[in-house]
């Protein structure tokens, strides 16, 4: 199944009159009938709420789309709490998960009135010296051992470094209990970019099962059980796009067997997705500059990986098209690249494409997440404007390319222009 961009070249050629490439586009229609579907999924919940994990795509024009939808955002770090509060983003509409935290981030959190998510249990006794505790406040799980899924290991929690044990998490409740704590949260993040429906009914299986635990030993009231991230999306055209109400009614079964007979049928729902929320909704559009004829067939683009990192860094497949050959025959092998001193700043490797010509414009997809985000500055090379693709048909800028201006302004140059 071929992937169909949701910009055409004629619509390319005309936005790049105004905006050049490279940059990346965002598809509203898309990201808001998605939130949607996910709210829809999950609807049997009373209190679901999905935190939009700030990290994938910090863009406030982006944060206030989901935020129109309902969404909550989830924060990691002083500068994404800013840009909540710049937004009008507070209260319980933030999850912040704690992770090797400065005093001062725990500090702004409390001040808007987040949720915080606690990641050890030496954090506990450290917030008390910092700020008071909230009547809610939430601790993030980790079980170790190898999380399985149909018999195959999805990833392996004892290797990562969050979370608390089972046993560390009845001592962090019982703490926050003595501090004053009335309601409870339960947080877990066990794989990463699963396109098994399997995965968040199996992960809520074992929370819910904590959950009751926790209630009954410690003596708590678990106001709510974050199901984090995890849900992916299908890179490859020939993957199958995971399906959120079928992800929705699992949890909904495990939630219906293990916590409503347990008298605890008040517990909402949480999830903090990022790339299942946007990841699909967004295209790096780049402009072939370059082509080279050596040991390979090389094709040369106006991005980089200081565009998209994620193809250098982890050799992940985005799929890419050549704007106005979408039918053409995919009969020339090569190698896309951008132009950094890095071998591996590479967006495909011995990718089967059409005839691709200088001047062509192409569109990488599912960039929507992690993409413009993970961007930097190795050899100067400055990050793209950001753009949004309004329901309208419209095209508005939601982020200026950065300027060479932008990357000398932190440093002082003073003492060599004497």
């Amino acid at each position: 199944m071929e992937k169909i961009p949701f910009v055409t070249k004629e619509q390319i050629e005309e936005i790049v009159k105004t905006y050049p490439t490279p940059f990346h586009i965002y598809d509203e229609k898309g990201i808001r009938e998605n939130a949607r579907r996910m709210k829809k999924a999950f609807s049997w919940n009373k209190g679901f709420k999905e935190y939009f994990a700030v990290k994938a795509t910090p863009n406030p024009y982006l944060m206030q789309i989901l935020r129109e939808e309902g969404c909550g955002m989830d924060c990691s770090s002083l500068t994404e709490l800013m840009l909540c509060d710049a937004v009008g983003i507070r209260g319980d509409e933030i999850m912040f998960s704690a992770n090797v935290t400065p005093d001062a981030d725990f500090r702004l959190a409390r001040q808007l009135g987040a949720y915080i998510n606690f990641d050890d249990l030496t954090l506990i006794d450290h917030y008390a010296t910092l700020a008071p505790f909230a009547e809610t406040m939430c601790c993030r799980y980790n079980p170790g051992g190898d999380f399985t899924l149909n018999n195959e290991i999805m990833d392996t929690p004892k290797n990562a470094k969050y979370g608390m044990t089972k046993e560390q998490m009845k001592i962090a409740f019982r703490k926050l209990k003595d501090y004053g704590v009335k309601h409870f949260g339960i947080h877990a993040f066990l794989a990463s970019n699963t396109t098994d429906n399997g995965y968040y009914p199996k992960l809520a299986t074992i929370l819910f099962r904590l959950a009751v635990e926790l209630s009954e030993e410690v003596g708590v009231h678990i106001a709510f059980i974050n199901l984090s991230g995890g849900v992916g999306v299908a890179y490859r055209p020939d993957q199958k796009d995971n399906d959120i109400e079928v992800i929705g009614e699992g949890v909904r079964k495990a939630y219906e067997e293990i916590l409503v007979p347990a008298g605890m049928d008040d517990v909402a729902i949480f999830t903090e997705l990022g790339r299942f929320m946007l990841a699909p909704y967004g295209h790096l559009v780049t402009k072939v500059l370059h082509e080279k004829h050596i040991w390979k067939e090389y094709v040369g683009l106006d991005a980089c990986a200081a565009n998209l990192m994620r193809p250098a860094m982890y050799g992940a497949y985005h799929h890419i098209t050549v704007l106005g050959k979408e039918n053409a025959p995919c009969d020339h092998l090569y190698d896309v690249t951008g132009g950094l001193c890095e071998n591996n700043d590479k967006f495909a490797v011995d990718r089967m494409l059409p005839k691709i010509d200088i001047g062509d414009y192409l569109v990488i997809h599912d960039t929507g997440a992690h993409g413009f985000s993970m961007g930097y500055n190795y050899n100067g090379k400055l990050r793209s404007a950001e753009l949004l693709l309004k329901e309208d048909g419209s095209v508005k800028l939601i982020r200026r390319a950065e300027t060479p201006e932008d990357y000398f302004a932190t440093l002082d140059l003073s003492a060599f222009q004497k």
